[in-house]
């Protein structure tokens, strides 16, 4: 059965969930990159006092209730090293905990680069919807209007799968990064610059049959973001990237955000990343990679306030009109395998649950060793970002993340 449309909360993240089939599960970036990676996170469900209070309305949450959960993802997690950016109107709170290089006391760098994985989805699908503000593309376009027998084979068709459905994860395509040879230590070590194409991504993808019949279900896959980011270079002559930059990083004064593109290094100043292959495993210095295979679903670099500035930019308003942003946050459910957090997607977003009620907007990301998490309310105006420069293979990995981010938008000062 289709999954139904919703009204999508309000941009403040206040409206509640309505009842869902089942748990659902986050893929954030590139977690089946390496099958270890996907991650269990838990929600707290809504009841007595959490339930009445909403977002904002818990005790007060200040430096050392930030600094005391960061620590906590450090000490408890393994993480090497991790920074944490809280924003409320015009002020604005930063921590860090850990080392930036294992073994070692050299301490995190203050808004040091890191890769934002699949929070990239959000940038992208911000470029699609101000094409279709200026009447360039329509969400209901097939694939094949764009890209004509790029989508071909195993049962997957681009002729029945709409621009919409790429960015919201209703397409049924399947996820190229279950085919990457990045899956363990040995593989990465491999492979870990190989240069990879947007068609030979695709590629990958269409060796599999569709996860299920186009607008038929939901279903989390990198291969649709790839797909959007070809659009936008066939509607505008221009690369995806291009595109990002001039449309959203330009006009934001975003100096620290950009594309990898073919580069395998950080600037400086920046934080060794680690990835776990397996649960227990040694943790491998991931921080020279090649990010072509993650292109437009995920290679977009960054800081805390980088991000900050984005996400306050875009709920509040100031890279899409009114109707185009109202699409983006027009939500079905995301369903997936064991997590407990209730989630709900938009086009290119996020809708999560507070334990207090009501719920946030947000895109978090995971790459090969860094990991992040954010949320949003009050339309931007208050929010967190959580970077990690590890990347573990546990199933809990993300558990004390999500609780922080809960943690700082359920209290204030």
């Amino acid at each position: 059965m289709t999954q139904p449309r919703s009204s999508a909360p309000d941009a403040d993240g206040t409206t509640p969930v309505r009842p869902r089939p089942a748990p659902v599960r986050r893929r954030l970036a590139f977690g089946s990159v390496a099958a270890v990676t996907v991650a269990a996170t838990l929600a707290m469900p809504v009841s007595g006092a959490w339930a009445q209070s909403g977002p904002g309305g818990g005790g007060g949450y200040g430096r050392a209730e930030l600094q005391r959960g960061l620590d906590d993802i450090v000490r408890k997690d393994g993480v090497v090293g991790a920074e944490a950016t809280v924003v409320d109107g015009g002020r604005r709170t930063s921590v860090r905990s850990g080392s930036a290089e294992r073994g070692t006391d050299r301490p995190m760098p203050r808004q040091g680069y890191f890769r934002m994985g699949s929070n990239t989805k959000t940038f992208v699908s911000t470029v699609v919807l101000q094409l279709v503000a200026e009447g360039r593309i329509r969400l209901d376009d097939t694939v094949d209007r764009w890209l004509p027998g790029v989508v071909e084979g195993n049962g997957n068709d681009g002729g029945r799968i709409t621009v919409r459905q790429l960015l919201q994860h209703t397409s049924g395509l399947p996820d190229y990064d279950d085919d990457l040879p990045l899956t363990d230590e040995k593989e990465f070590q491999e492979h870990r610059f190989d240069p990879f194409e947007p068609r030979d991504l695709v590629g990958m993808a269409l060796r599999h049959r569709p996860l299920f019949e186009p607008g038929k279900g939901w279903g989390y896959s990198n291969t649709n973001y790839i797909l959007a980011g070809m659009i936008i270079e066939k509607v505008t002559g221009r690369t995806w990237s291009d595109e990002v930059r001039r449309r959203i990083i330009e006009p934001l004064g975003l100096r620290h955000t950009f594309s990898a593109g073919t580069r395998t290094g950080l600037p400086r100043p920046h934080a060794k990343g680690y990835q776990q292959f397996k649960p227990g495993g040694r943790l491998v210095d991931s921080t020279a990679v090649s990010m072509t295979w993650g292109g437009s679903a995920g290679d977009l670099v960054t800081t805390s306030n980088g991000l900050t500035r984005f996400w306050r930019a875009l709920l509040g308003g100031e890279l899409l009109a009114p109707r185009q942003l109202a699409q983006m946050l027009d939500t079905v459910p995301a369903p997936d395998d064991g997590s407990k957090l209730v989630q709900r997607m938009g086009l290119g977003i996020f809708w999560t649950q507070l334990s207090c009620g009501g719920g946030y907007w947000g895109h978090g990301g995971t790459t090969l060793g860094h990991l992040n998490s954010n949320g949003f309310v009050d339309k931007g105006r208050r929010g967190v970002v959580v970077m990690r420069s590890t990347n573990l293979a546990s199933d809990d990995r993300d558990t004390r993340t999500d609780r922080l981010v809960d943690d700082a938008l359920c209290a204030r000062k």
